[in-house]
């Protein structure tokens, strides 16, 4: 004998009504995960964290600025001072291929850039001279770097910068030729430790 089987009523609505949720959800998706963002933006806890996330996957290697149009800087009279005290000029690096980034411990670009600056410095530290100029005190300075691990030269100013060199916008990096040729000047957040970074900071370092 054929047996009929028939949905109790109640199943069947709330089968209906789960279909209709699901339609709503798919539909206001987008909406939905741009609320999280905002959410999450709006919560201290998390907003640092997933600006810094974000600029490290819209980061990518600078370009280098091209031949003839490189600024040539001729004054490197500039008094820095690293987080022990000692007071260092920018004068002594006159010569040799230098990197100068400005960073700050409260910027999420800067903080983005970091490891790949760290990666770079770590190869590069005695081949070329490293002046991360930061805008902190030495003691949140030296407490950012031992909190991430991270080696880097810190420098606090103690005079004005050339005027090549001055800037309003972190993070700011300059990479300066022998010849004292700016050869790259990149604002934001950068994949500094990239094969053709490399390539160029090698070639730098062998004219």
């Amino acid at each position: 004998m054929t047996r009929y089987y028939w949905m109790p009523l109640k199943t069947t609505k709330q089968m209906n009504k789960n279909t209709a949720t699901m339609k709503f959800l798919k539909k206001q998706y987008g909406n939905i995960i741009f609320a999280l963002l905002i959410l999450l933006l709006l919560i201290p806890q998390t907003r640092m964290p997933l600006q810094v996330f974000v600029q490290r996957l819209i980061a990518s290697s600078p370009k280098e600025i091209a031949a003839d149009k490189r600024p040539l800087l001729t004054d490197y009279n500039w008094q820095l001072q690293n987080l022990r005290g000692d007071v260092k000029n920018l004068k002594e690096a006159a010569g040799k291929v230098v990197l100068v980034n400005y960073w700050a411990t409260w910027c999420p670009p800067c903080i983005a850039e970091m490891p790949s600056l760290q990666k770079l410095y770590t190869d590069y530290k005695d081949k070329i001279d490293f002046y991360f100029v930061g805008s902190d005190s030495p003691e949140i300075n030296l407490a950012f770097l031992s909190r991430k691990g991270y080696t880097l030269p810190v420098y606090l100013e103690r005079s004005a910068a050339p005027s090549l060199l001055q800037t309003t916008s972190l993070p700011t990096t300059f990479i300066i030729s022998k010849q004292g040729r700016i050869v790259v000047q990149k604002t934001g957040a950068a994949e500094w430790n990239s094969d053709k970074m490399r390539s160029l900071i090698d070639r730098l370092i062998n004219e």
